[in-house]
């Protein structure tokens, strides 16, 4: 295991080990934890009472969060004619087809979102094993397949995230920055899992929020009670 350092020594010393704390309070350590000298990114892991393996307790979607992620998103579009007009008027960073197409098969990556009209998919398919383990394939079921484009690219750069749960039972997904404060990073965590719990599977029985950790890039995690959070 790697050694930690004194900041994270500091920092662990103010969570009590095997405690689940409201969300409130959660947020307010990890804000309060955070010392390094960039804007750390929060990140939510959720575990869940779900079998993945059985695909109708796969749980996969995306919400726009309230108050962005804290970053700008380069938004790449596949697209012609006027869906490309209108992706452009919409603030997309890439917009193209073949040719782009051509640029990735040839190691160009510089987007971190991409979307598909649906007539592009036929060709976009060949990127399947580039984008595919990237996390950057476009599906219908999030919304990146679309002839809206004009609204999916608004939603990425908002701040939309995509959520899928692992092999493993949890999701993981970042909720902002710390310098958000703890109110916004609320807002956004609440939001994440209002989403979450809606998709709860009906072929899922028993617990479904299961347990709750957030935590800062260098920093460490902070559970949270799932009682506290059923409400939402």
């Amino acid at each position: 295991m790697a050694k930690r350092g004194k900041t994270y020594a500091e920092a662990k010393k103010k969570i009590e080990a095997g405690k689940r704390y409201t969300l409130k309070e959660s947020v307010q350590l990890v804000v309060g934890t955070a010392r390094t000298k960039f804007d750390e990114t929060v990140d939510a892991a959720i575990r869940l009472g779900v079998s993945p393996q059985h695909a109708d307790q796969m749980v996969r979607g995306s919400v726009v969060l309230p108050n962005g992620l804290g970053k700008s998103v380069r938004v790449l579009v596949f697209a012609k004619g006027e869906k490309e007009k209108e992706a452009l008027d919409a603030g997309a960073d890439i917009v193209g087809s073949d040719d782009v197409i051509e640029k990735i098969k040839g190691g160009w990556l510089e987007f971190d979102r991409v979307i598909a009209t649906p007539d592009m998919m036929g060709n976009v398919g060949k990127l399947g094993k580039i984008l595919g383990p990237r996390g950057l394939m476009p599906n219908p079921k999030v919304g990146t397949v679309t002839f809206d484009v004009a609204k999916a690219v608004n939603e990425l750069k908002s701040g939309k995230v995509e959520f899928r749960v692992e092999k493993t039972g949890i999701v993981h997904s970042p909720v902002g920055k710390v310098s958000f404060g703890a109110d916004k990073l609320t807002e956004n965590i609440s939001a994440l899992l209002e989403a979450i719990i809606k998709l709860k599977p009906a072929s899922s029985k028993g617990t479904y929020l299961k347990g709750i950790s957030l935590s800062t890039t260098m920093g460490p995690g902070v559970k949270v009670d799932p009682l506290d959070v059923r409400n939402i």
